[in-house]
């Protein structure tokens, strides 16, 4: 996988596109810069550039609120409860 692929995934889990479109778009011209070049002061100078861009979108990226085990357990039960009354009229 190449460097713009990696960037890439990564901004699409952040939802960068959708906060942070100007930054995301410079991340992944950076990004393919860095895999199109052979040059090792480029890629450092390339990764120095990208580096900061990337800690401001993670910073800057929609929290995730996922369920804590008390959710977990009442999606559990729900699921049961379907599924007995799915059995019970089938």
């Amino acid at each position: 996988m190449s460097v713009a692929d990696d960037i890439a995934a990564e901004l699409d889990d952040l939802h960068a596109g959708e906060t942070s479109p100007g930054m995301a778009a410079v991340a992944r011209d950076l990004a393919k810069a860095m895999d199109e070049t052979d040059a090792p002061t480029a890629k450092a100078v390339l990764a120095d550039k990208l580096r900061p861009i990337m800690a401001d979108l993670r910073r800057l990226a929609p929290v995730e609120v996922k369920g804590d085990s008390v959710d977990d357990i009442a999606e559990q039960r729900e699921k049961r409860r379907a599924a007995a009354r799915e059995q019970s009229t089938g």
